[in-house]
This record gives C-alpha cells, sequence and structure tokens, in this order.
C-alpha cells in the first residue's frame, strides 16, 4: 500500500463504509502528549470542517479512562440514530461538567484521545489510526507543553494510561500508523487490515 499523507487520506475517508449510522467515525489514538488533538484538528481542516470529539472532554480526575458509557449515550447513540450528538464537556481547573457540546451526524466524525481504540469503541469505527510516537517522547513533550507544575498530574497519569494499555491495548488494531514528518504527517497500513481494502480500491 502507498503512503498516505494526511491531504490524501482526507480524500479517502469519506468513501469508507459507514460505521455510526451514516457516520464514519475515525478514531485518532496515542499516548498522551504525542499530538493527537494537533493531528485531528489537521485531518479535521482537510475534511472541510469535520466535527472532532475529544475524550478529554468525557473523562474525569478520578475516573481518566471511565469514559465510555458517556461517550455511548452521549455520542454514539444519538449518531447512529442520525440525530445531532450533545455530549458534557468537563472542566479539568474546576473538575466539574460544565455546559455541553453539539456533534452533528456529519459523513465523518473524528473521535480524539487517548484510548479512542479500547476494545469498547472499536466495533463503532470505520477506522482507526494510532498516532506512531513513543511514550516517553510523547510524555516529555506533555511535560514540555503543561509545564513543571503539572508534574505530578503527569505521574499519575502515566501509571493509569499504562495499566489502560496493558489492559486493553489500541496500537495492535490499527488500521493506519500515522508518522510525523519534516512537512506534516505520513500513514502507513497497521496491525488492522477490515479497511485496508477500501483505501487501496481507491489509490492514485
Amino acid at each position: 500500500m502507498e503512503e498516505l499523507t494526511i491531504a490524501r487520506l482526507a480524500t479517502l475517508l469519506p468513501v469508507l463504509a459507514p460505521s455510526c449510522g451514516a457516520v464514519r467515525l475515525v478514531g485518532v489514538d496515542g499516548h498522551a502528549g504525542a499530538g493527537k488533538t494537533t493531528l485531528a484538528r489537521r485531518l479535521a481542516a482537510e475534511l472541510g470542517g469535520a466535527p472532532v470529539v475529544h475524550t478529554d472532554d468525557l473523562a474525569t480526575h478520578e475516573e481518566p479512562f471511565g469514559w465510555v458509557d458517556r461517550l455511548t449515550g452521549q455520542v454514539l447513540r444519538p449518531l447512529a440514530a442520525g440525530a445531532t450528538a450533545r455530549h458534557e464537556v468537563y472542566d479539568w481547573v474546576t473538575r466539574h461538567f460544565v455546559g455541553r457540546r453539539e456533534v452533528p451526524a456529519a459523513p465523518v466524525v473524528l473521535l480524539e484521545g487517548v484510548g479512542t481504540g479500547r476494545a469498547a469503541v472499536r466495533p463503532h469505527l470505520a477506522l482507526l489510526l494510532w498516532l506512531e510516537v513513543d511514550a516517553d517522547t510523547a510524555r516529555q513533550r506533555g511535560l514540555r507543553r503543561d509545564g513543571p507544575e503539572l508534574a505530578p498530574f503527569w505521574t499519575g497519569w502515566t501509571r493509569e494510561e499504562d495499566a489502560h494499555f496493558a489492559a486493553d491495548p489500541s496500537r495492535p488494531f490499527a488500521d493506519l500508523l500515522v508518522h510525523q514528518t519534516a512537512d506534516g504527517y505520513r500513514a502507513v497500513t497497521g496491525g488492522a487490515v477490515r479497511a485496508v481494502p477500501a483505501l487501496r480500491s481507491h489509490r492514485a
């Protein structure tokens, strides 16, 4: 399979089979600090403004990976029914959910965050992308981004993330592994193959 740039990938996502009602839900997974939010934002822009759901809005300090029920009830079920989803948004400063965000049932919706490729979510995905940045590099980036005052948070998060991926890994099930390059991104085939035939059939 040819290497895919983000621009090229954006032209192929709408031809994938719908996975959540009429929506093609695309997961963007990887370690904390790897750059998933930036990747999702770039891909959304290439798609002409596709909606992005951030699992950080659904997680909490007490349950960093306990967001599946909220995702299912507030996002997946409405989208599967062709309705606009409205999910709560967690404020990491006040430690409370504040307000709601609307997610239209667009042709492609991006789901971004650590663990979006978990077993409970994969059946709803049309494609799973894994951002290929190793854990140590990602965490150093995160620490530089957040500053030394959040170092204790990162210590706890690292423990939670390691435990999650040990029990419920995402990378082996990724359709595409996304590598950062000097001028953007490139994607190559991952361990899963469910979406690859559709991508191959639309090669340039």
